[in-house]
């Protein structure tokens, strides 16, 4: 494909751009005719460029055909900016084309008409919401007919590969809306050459320092890194041929890891290009499945193996149809990714749907569309489009793995995924009424993170059971969306009860007797935002003030000369507004809340007891009206780091170590033992939040019984465009 990029790159010229297309579809009389119709309605259109702009829609044909587009759609990207641009009407595009072109190119202009009319600033915080209201629209208007969504691919990559004529601002803002919103789309499509190369793209402009860092690495280690695979493909082309494998019925491939995928890899775990484990990779391609398997056999008694990264996609597909055996050996002092697959495997792996068109009558290139009427499913009924695109994104990006219900059916699911998203996978209501759950016919908690080939069985109530606590702890789209959907109704509950015991802590009442003012202003409908909304709680703490004053002139059961004004208090992480002061915060051990959490302040004296908002002790206190405040998180918000330490294996060691943190203003989040521990010292991974202030002590932090030895920003590479 880099070759046929670089033709695109240097067509400039009408004649040059016409003979590229025509070298691509043997002498076709209807798309020879489409050429000539959008050529005459794109007369006198130019690019910014300063080129026809009938160049751009016949090198997006050229793309589309490369990609393995039928005719339809090689006419329809002739055709797709036509109706946008000029005078055209649908009705003559149908009538010249047919129906099926004719609905390809209004899908086409639908995706052009959702974006916005000016590209919204890199800086702009907007711009997440945007791409996600894109992204959606995008999906509703492909629906029906998946080709709109490779000809748009392939619109966008040929605009990618012209983006040196626009403005800065626009390369940039151009180039986020690509690696959030098309890219993804590309890699669930399976078609790794144009995710790959729409990636690298955007990275180029997003970030050009990281780029030329990564560029000028890899230029430097490019002799010793070609030396490594071209000996380690040597040598396995010789091991095949000793074992079995006839000269031409067997191809190996040999590849350098794209600019984009090892800046992630790099970002992600926190680690140099050198310990890039993949950075290397060879493809044995050979004719039979049962090939796969024993050149799989010759590798592995041969080199050894990494067993922790071995995948086999050939028994177990993933969802786009993808199928390939992934494992990664040792070579001397090199760590070389192999894959291995069958020539029709390839071409499923290489265009993903598109070798649908591109290699018709080839077996098993059927496409399997099922991710994306769930997507479209999940915007249907979400309500905040900025998390439904986070949660879809979430989902796209996935490594996948696939498990087993009890009588065989497969479940293809993001690495990460626990019980209860597979009881989601299954179908929402046994997700919403998952009682217990089984692995390998082990009785496990619902949170259990699923590994590849597991059998699972979920059992089931006879009624929803609202687990709000445990969104965060879900790792698919659908277990999430279902879950906040069932939940949203909860916290409204939760919410007025909260606000409503606000008000009894605020005026030193019970129930009761503040119950009659409440309805006297009909404050009802709106009791919930007292929980939510400080300034609209004072507003109501004044209202009942003069109410209750009114009502009982000759002995007011509330102090007349009290202003009952809300007060900022802070303590650490959460902001109270509160007319009476507090002397210490608490957090309740029985439900461990956390930052970001929805959360509860119960009155205990002076003190407040922070409870989870869905805790049923938090509850049951809700309900005998155990007076609350008015609390929030700040908005402010350390920095999320892993961290690694090193403890010494005696008693007090780890609590010395957590009250070193908690003096120098370090939030524990999350606390695991890690898997490597011997006599003298126990490893335990941490999630914690850190001031900036702090970080330097937290990574010198060395003495006799603990040691720091690693310390990385959580932070995704998506999420940071």
């Amino acid at each position: 494909m880099d070759l046929f990029i670089e033709k695109i790159k240097s067509t400039h010229t009408l004649d040059d751009a016409k003979a590229l297309l025509l070298s691509q579809i043997d002498n076709n009389q209807k798309i020879i005719t489409a050429l000539d119709f959008a050529s005459k309605w794109h007369e006198g259109q130019y690019r910014k460029s300063g080129e026809p702009y009938i160049i751009h829609p016949i090198l997006v044909a050229s793309f589309v055909s490369y990609f393995g587009g039928d005719e339809e759609m090689v006419i329809s990207a002739l055709l797709h900016d036509v109706l946008e641009d000029t005078p055209c009407s649908s009705e003559e595009i149908v009538e010249i084309f047919g129906e099926h072109v004719g609905k390809l190119v209004e899908g086409l202009t639908k995706i052009i008409e959702i974006r916005e009319e000016k590209l919204i600033p890199s800086t702009s915080d907007e711009r997440l919401i945007s791409s996600a209201l894109s992204f959606r629209k995008m999906l509703l208007a492909s629906i029906s007919d998946v080709r709109v969504l490779v000809i748009k691919l392939c619109d966008r990559l040929h605009n990618m590969l012209t983006l040196d004529a626009l403005s800065p601002a626009k390369q940039k803002r151009i180039s986020e809306e690509t690696l959030v919103v098309y890219a993804p789309i590309a890699h669930r499509l399976g078609i790794s050459k144009l995710k790959n190369a729409l990636e690298d793209l955007s990275f180029y402009y997003l970030m050009p320092e990281e780029y030329k860092k990564i560029e000028s690495l890899l230029f430097a280690k490019d002799q010793e890194l070609q030396l490594a695979l071209n000996s380690f493909t040597d040598e396995v082309t010789k091991l095949l041929l000793q074992n079995g494998f006839v000269d031409k019925s067997f191809e190996i491939q040999k590849r350098i890891k794209h600019l984009y995928s090892i800046y992630t890899k790099m970002h992600r775990k926190g680690i140099c290009i050198d310990e890039v484990l993949d950075l290397m990779a060879i493809r044995v391609l050979v004719k039979e499945p049962l090939d796969c398997y024993k050149a799989l056999g010759i590798i592995h008694q041969n080199f050894t193996p990494l067993i922790s990264r071995f995948k086999d996609y050939i028994a177990i597909p993933k969802d786009n149809g993808y199928q390939t055996i992934h494992t990664t050996i040792f070579n001397n002092t090199s760590i070389i990714e192999t894959q291995i697959r069958t020539f029709d495997m390839h071409k499923t792996a290489e265009y993903g749907i598109a070798a649908h068109w591109k290699y018709k009558g080839v077996s098993g290139l059927s496409p399997k569309l099922e991710w994306l009427n769930e997507l479209k499913n999940q915007s249907d009924e979400g309500e905040d489009i900025t998390e439904m695109y986070s949660l879809a994104k979430d989902d796209l990006y996935s490594e996948d793995i696939s498990v087993f219900s009890p009588k065989g059916d497969i479940y293809t699911l993001p690495r990460g995924a626990t019980a209860l998203d597979f009881a989601y996978a299954v179908h929402t209501e046994v997700g919403n009424r998952a009682l217990k759950a089984y692995i390998n016919k082990t009785r496990v908690p619902l949170l259990t993170e699923l590994k590849n080939g597991d059998i699972v069985n979920i059992e089931t109530a006879d009624k929803l059971i609202l687990r709000c606590s445990w969104i965060e702890s879900l790792k698919t789209a659908k277990a999430k969306n279902a879950m906040k959907l069932n939940c949203k109704q909860k916290r409204k509950e939760l919410n007025i009860l909260i606000g409503e015991n606000i008000l009894l802590n605020v005026f030193n009442l019970k129930y009761e007797e503040i119950e009659p003012y409440i309805q006297k202003l009909h404050l009802e409908q709106n009791l919930y935002k007292l929980a939510i909304d400080h300034d609209y709680l004072q507003e109501i703490i004044l209202q009942l003030k003069r109410a209750i004053i009114k009502d009982t002139k000759i002995l007011p059961i509330i102090s007349p000369i009290r202003k009952y004004k809300l007060k900022i208090q802070k303590f650490e992480n959460l902001i109270f507004h509160t007319t009476t002061s507090i002397s210490k915060v608490m957090f309740d051990y029985c439900c461990h809340p956390k930052r970001g959490d929805d959360i509860v302040a119960f009155k205990d004296g002076s003190n407040a007891v922070i409870h989870h908002q869905f805790c049923t002790n938090s509850y049951t206190k809700l309900k005998k009206r155990v007076p609350t405040f008015f609390v929030e998180w700040a908005k402010e918000r350390p920095d999320t780091y892993k961290l690694i330490v090193s403890i010494e294996n005696k008693k007090g060691s780890l609590a010395d170590f957590l009250q070193f943190l908690a003096k120098i203003d370090v939030n524990l989040v999350t606390i695991e033992l890690s898997e490597h521990e011997n006599s003298e010292a126990i490893f335990f991974k941490m999630e914690v939040e850190v001031p900036k202030e702090s970080i330097d002590k937290l990574i010198s932090a060395k003495n006799n019984k603990y040691r720091v030895i690693e310390f990385v920003p959580i932070a995704d590479a998506y999420k940071s465009v």
